[in-house]
C-alpha cells in the first residue's frame, strides 16, 4: 500500500469517482474530496482546504460545477497556493475543450510553482448515461443547440485513466493531454448509436441557444443557464471538430469509442425505464 495520500477533488463526480475506484484498486491511499467526506472538501468554504491538503503528495482537481463558472479562476489560484503551503507536489487539473475560462485555469496551474498535468477533455459521451441528458434519452429527445456540427467525443473512462496515470507517474509532469474519441459525430448520430445499442427510439433535436436557455432556467436558475448557455455558445459551433492523441500519448492506446461506450451503459442498464 502506498501510504501518502493522494486526494481526488470532486469524488463523486463522474471522473472524480471512477479514479477513486481506480486508485484505490491499485493499492494508493486516496483522500476523497467532497463536501460530505471524512475530510470534507468544499470549494464555498476555503476553511476546509487546509485539512483536506494536509498530508497529500498529489491532488487531482476537478471543479464544481464548470472553470467558466464567475469566480472559478480565483479558487483555482487560491487552491494552488493553499496546496503549496500544505507541501502538495504535483496538481492534475480537468479542464474543458475549447474554453477560453478553462485555459486560463490551465495557466494558473502551469505556473503555480508545482508539478502539474492538464488534461482537457471533449464532451463526455457519459452525459447521455448518468447525466443531464439520461433522463431526455429515456424520453426519446436529445435536445442541444449543436445544429449538425461534430464532436469528437470523450469517454469518461479514458479521462479517469489518463488522470490516474498522471497522478502516480512523474513521466506525465509537464504534459497537457487533450482527450477526445477516435472519431467525430454529429449528435444525431450519436442518438442513432444510442438508439441501436439501447434498444428505444432516441432522436436528436437541434435547438437554439435561446430554446437551451429557457429550458435551462427551469432546471437550474439564471445563473446555470446563462453561463451553460455560453458554454455550448464557445465550444458548439464546430471549432472542436478535429480528433487529438491524448489518449495514445497519456496511455499507449486507442481511445474508446463511442459505440463501445453505448454497448456499456444499455449493459449497465443506464437507459432502462423504471418498472
Amino acid at each position: 500500500m502506498n501510504t501518502a495520500p493522494i486526494l481526488v477533488i470532486g469524488s463523486t463526480g463522474k471522473t472524480g469517482n471512477r479514479i477513486v475506484r481506480s486508485l484505490t484498486e491499485k493499492g494508493f491511499s486516496v483522500r476523497e474530496g467532497s463536501r460530505n467526506s471524512a475530510i470534507p472538501f468544499d470549494w464555498e468554504k476555503p476553511e476546509t482546504w487546509a485539512a483536506a491538503l494536509a498530508g497529500v503528495k498529489a491532488a487531482y482537481v476537478s471543479y464544481f460545477p464548470d472553470l467558466a463558472f464567475p469566480g472559478a479562476a480565483a479558487k483555482i489560484e487560491a487552491l494552488t497556493k493553499a496546496a503549496k503551503a500544505a507541501g502538495v507536489r504535483k496538481l492534475v487539473l480537468l479542464s474543458g475543450r475549447g474554453e477560453a475560462h478553462a485555459r486560463h485555469c490551465e495557466e494558473i496551474v502551469r505556473n503555480c510553482g508545482l508539478d502539474f498535468t492538464l488534461v482537457r477533455a471533449a464532451w463526455f459521451a457519459q452525459n447521455f448515461s448518468e447525466g443531464y441528458l439520461q433522463a431526455p434519452v429515456l424520453d426519446g429527445v436529445v435536445a442541444l443547440p449543436a445544429g449538425d456540427i461534430k464532436e469528437p467525443i470523450a469517454d469518461v473512462d479514458d479521462i479517469a485513466d489518463v488522470a490516474v496515470a498522471a497522478l502516480t507517474d512523474d513521466r506525465h509532469n509537464g504534459e497537457l493531454y487533450e482527450i477526445t474519441g477516435p472519431r467525430l459525430l454529429t449528435f444525431a448520430e450519436a442518438a442513432a448509436e444510442i438508439s441501436s445499442a439501447a434498444g428505444i427510439p432516441v432522436q436528436y433535436m437541434p435547438i437554439t441557444l435561446e430554446q437551451f436557455h429557457a429550458g435551462m432556467l427551469d432546471i437550474g436558475g439564471p445563473l446555470i443557464a446563462d453561463v451553460f448557455t455560453e458554454i455550448c455558445r464557445e465550444t458548439l459551433d464546430g471549432h472542436n471538430a478535429y480528433l487529438t492523441d491524448g489518449v495514445q500519448r497519456a496511455l499507449g492506446r486507442a481511445p474508446r469509442d463511442f459505440a463501445d461506450f453505448c454497448s456499456n451503459a444499455a449493459a449497465g442498464g443506464a437507459w432502462k425505464k423504471a418498472a
